[in-house]
Formats: structure tokens, sequence, C-alpha cells
């Protein structure tokens, strides 16, 4: 691709070590207070709901742990049966607003009074299917989280203040105060998470002001006063997974196995951990599961007159860590192709008749998806990684992976997506100092440097993958595109594409459509 080197390693200023020490300045914490910090880390071992939790296991599980332990609020009496189907069947299909959305399992249907991917395995009533629903394109969406709160009055098992309310000291006593506890989840389909920072050795930037519209970042038992940030974040697809590159938003997670583990000990509250055989349940189902958007409410069946839309053809997409990689990381030594999106290039030539004008529109807008140049800049993990203010690529340059389109190597990006804008005025605002360099940031979502405490990777998290896209609004981690026009929207402004109102339309119809 002209003007996109080969990537190397950023050269990293050496950690300073710094004296985050210090008492927090004297100001009322409360709602919307912007409180200027001093954190300490520390890492302790510790006992929570009966289990010894040691220094071995990552930072952020330790202090996930201790707050799923310390807010075990839901009552037995409170806790309603997860509605879930008795089957899976090896090609589900539901409806949503673009049309259907089809599961496709090869090896065929699933009970699910035989999987513990549906079973309790926690406290608190929750199933991996709480946050997981497959008309939902295995995550969550505001209307049926809406529907799902006015059906249960607030009680439904993914109304539970460890993560789904805005912070889990939140009053939930009444049905107004679970509507105002947890407003992001209905709003955006947002869950919170709690991430210790890292040890005080490790970390190259101090968190300075926080302004927290919830309060629980400025909690002194809970907040940053404690060594511990709360983030909001869409919950990610469980399908699909066999084609990615990184697990999680800020790739925390090391395997599919530790991530059922600790969703199992963190969002179910569990006071056992999950069996291997449990485990091994809940990862060979959500890697048997290939889902994609089937029929468009205006061109028909997706695979239609050679189209390879749909979930059976997903299923067949080759796919290997580093295939395509733009970055010269692909292990068999083929260049980048930026024609990663192949399926509706049977539709360039249609008739323009009926159903024919909306599947070739779709096909359009995949081609500008794969061709419309884009002068990348300004991207951390890309231009500063590269060192190179401008590179000339196209959207396949991020969204690599053919036919699918999350990258194909971890390569965690931030484009701006987390910066402070009317959007995300609902989110918390950290001010961030890198100590290096003394350069400030401001930012709702630190990202990655959460996890690795490093000042080159704040703002970054990956992109995911983009199939069964219409059935799992809103968009980006944080929600703050409610629609598919915004997202288009949202580039067309962020790298001045000057997109027409027909191409923007095109490229909203070809999203749609996977």
């Amino acid at each position: 691709m002209m003007g996109l080197k080969a990537r190397k390693e950023p050269n990293t200023p050496r950690t300073r070590r710094a004296d985050l020490r210090g008492p927090l300045q004297s100001r009322p914490w409360g709602w919307g207070a912007a409180v200027v910090l001093t954190v300490l880390c520390c890492s302790q071992g510790f006992t929570a709901a009966g289990r010894t939790v040691d220094d071995a296991l990552p930072g952020w599980v330790r202090g996930a742990l201790q707050q799923a332990a310390k807010f075990l609020t839901t009552r037995a009496d409170q806790i309603r049966p997860q509605e879930t189907p008795p089957v899976i069947l090896g090609f589900d299909v539901s409806p949503n607003a673009s049309g259907l959305l089809a599961t496709f399992q090869p090896n065929g249907p699933i009970l699910t009074a035989s999987n513990a991917f549906f079973a309790n395995l926690g406290t608190n009533g929750r199933t991996c299917m709480t946050c997981h629903q497959p008309r939902n394109g295995w995550s969550i969406s505001p209307p049926d989280i809406k529907a799902r709160f006015q059906a249960s009055g607030g009680l439904d098992p993914l109304f539970r203040p460890i993560d789904g309310a805005t912070c889990p000291t939140d009053d939930v006593s009444t049905l107004a105060a679970r509507t105002r506890a947890y407003t992001l989840l209905l709003t955006k389909g947002l869950i919170r998470v709690a991430i210790s920072l890292p040890a005080k050795d490790k970390l190259q930037y101090e968190i300075i002001e926080v302004n927290d519209p919830y309060g629980c970042n400025t909690d002194p038992d809970i907040g940053l006063k404690a060594g511990t940030v709360s983030v909001y974040r869409r919950p990610l697809p469980s399908t699909n997974l066999g084609f990615l590159s990184a697990l999680m938003w800020d790739g925390r997670e090391s395997s599919l196995t530790d991530q059922a583990i600790h969703a199992t000990q963190i969002h179910a509250q569990a006071s056992t951990d999950p069996t291997p055989t449990q485990v091994a349940q809940i990862v060979g189902f959500e890697l048997g599961l290939y889902t994609a958007q089937f029929v468009d409410n205006e061109a028909g069946s997706l695979e239609d007159n050679g189209a390879t839309g749909g979930p059976v053809a997903l299923s067949r997409q080759p796919f290997f860590i580093g295939i395509n990689d733009p970055l010269g990381q692909n292990p068999s030594g083929l260049p980048f192709n930026p024609e990663a999106f192949t399926l509706y290039a049977a539709w360039e030539r249609l008739p323009r008749t009926g159903k024919q004008r909306d599947r070739e529109a779709i096909a359009r807008g995949a081609r500008l998806f794969n061709t419309q140049p884009i002068a990348i800049t300004g991207v951390t993990g890309l231009n500063d990684a590269l060192a190179q203010p401008v590179i000339m690529g196209t959207c396949t340059t991020c969204h690599d992976t053919p036919n699918v389109g999350n990258h194909s190597v971890p390569l965690p990006l931030d484009i701006g997506v987390s910066n402070a804008r009317p959007s995300t005025s609902d989110l918390p605002l950290f001010t961030l100092r890198c100590l290096p360099t003394g350069a400030v940031v401001k930012t709702t979502d630190p990202g990655r440097a959460l996890i690795t405490g490093q000042c080159a990777d704040i703002g970054r998290l990956k992109g995911p993958i983009l199939r069964s896209l219409a059935a799992r609004a809103p968009y980006f981690h944080n929600g703050s595109a409610a629609t598919l026009e915004e997202v288009v929207a949202f580039y067309n402004d962020r790298f001045l594409l000057q997109l027409k109102h027909q191409e923007q339309e095109d490229l909203v119809a070809f999203l749609r459509a996977l």
C-alpha cells in the first residue's frame, strides 16, 4: 500500500519512577465533582468470596474480584431465572430493523440445558446469555435492554449493581432508583468495567483530574483513591470468535478460557470457579457460532445472485493471525490486498430494477469501503508507531481481515472515539499527565493504558469484528454512535473524506448487510 512502511516499535522513554503518594485535595466527593487526584497503586493479596486471591493474577483481575466480592447485593428472593430458549438451532434466525440476522452452527443445534454458557454459575442469577443475546448479534442493544427492564421492573439478571449500574454503590431499592442507576445500560448498552491501575513502578502517567457525573471514580473507597478506574464499554459479541486477534476491547484477556473464568467470577459474582468441563463447554459453544445479516429488508437474501453474505459463507472464510495484514506481519508473505470485502462483488453490475438497485447500492458501499482514499492522520498506534504523519490508506487498512473486518493482528488504535465531544458528555472525563514528557491528555477512556501503564497506549482500543452490525447498535466501544449513519458521519468528519450523500448512504447499506 502506497505510503505505508513496515511497522516498528516506537521509541518509548524509560518509565520514570514518580512518587504518586499524597493526600487528595479537600473537595466534596459526589455527583459531577471535578477532583484533582494523585493515585497510589499497590499490589496485595486478599480474600474474596471465600477464596484467596494471590498476586500472581493480573492486577485488573484482582481488583475486579475484590469489587465483585464486596458488592454481593442481590438477595435470593430478587433473583429471577434468565429467560432462555430450550434450543439454539443450527440455523437460528432473528428479526431486526434491517431484516433478518442468522447464526449458523456447523456442528448442529445445541440444547441450552446441556451447556454451561446458559447455566447460572454465580450468585446473582446471570448466565453468559444475560449479556450475549442471539437476536442482538450475541451482544445487547438498548431496545431489548429497555424491554427487559420494563418487563421485570429492573430486576432481570442483566440489572445488577456490580457492573450494570453506573456504580455498585448506587441505590437500586425502587424502580425510580433503578432507572437512574442503570441509565448508561438503558440508553447506550454500556457495562461498567472496573480496572485496577498497574503497580506504581509500571505507570508512565498519573491521573490528575476526573470529572465523573456518577461519582464512581471519585468514591474514596472504590475509585481512583483506591487505585481503580471505572470506564463504560459495550459488551463485545460472543460469536465469530475464531477470527479474533485480541480479546476484549483493551486486549487484557490472554485466552477464551481465561475470559470465561473471569467473566463468571466477576460478572456473575461466582463464589466458586467454573469447572474445566463447564469452561470447555462455554468456549466450545462460542467457537462454533457464526453470525451475520442474512436478509436485508430492501435487497432481500444476501446470498442471491452470486453474493456470499450470511453466516454459512462466513463459517468457511479462511483466517489465520496476520492474514492480509498491511504492516508486513502476514506469515504467508503475501502483500496486503485492500479489496478485503468481496461479499457483494457480484452485485456491482446488476440491472437497476427492483431489488437490484438496492443490491447495487450495497456493492457500491463495499467498493467505497475497499477503495475510498483516506489520509490517515493523528491515529495513535499507527501514525506514531510508523513515524509517518500521514498514511494513505482505505477503510481496510485497519479493517483488513477478509470479509470479517477486524485487524488480523493485535493493533489497538486511538482514532478519537474517546475524545470529549457531545456524544461522550455522559461519560467520565479523565485528565492524564504523561510523566516522561509532561504531555496532558483528556479522554473518556484511557484504553489499553489501564492495562500496560504506558503513555503510548492512552486511548488505544481494538477495532471489533464488523459482521452482524445491524443487530447490535449502538456503535464504538462507548456507544457514542447511535446508528450506522452516525458511524459513517464520524469517519467522514474525522478524516475529512468529503463523501457525497449518496456515498454515505451506500456505505451504510453495505455495513447493514454485514
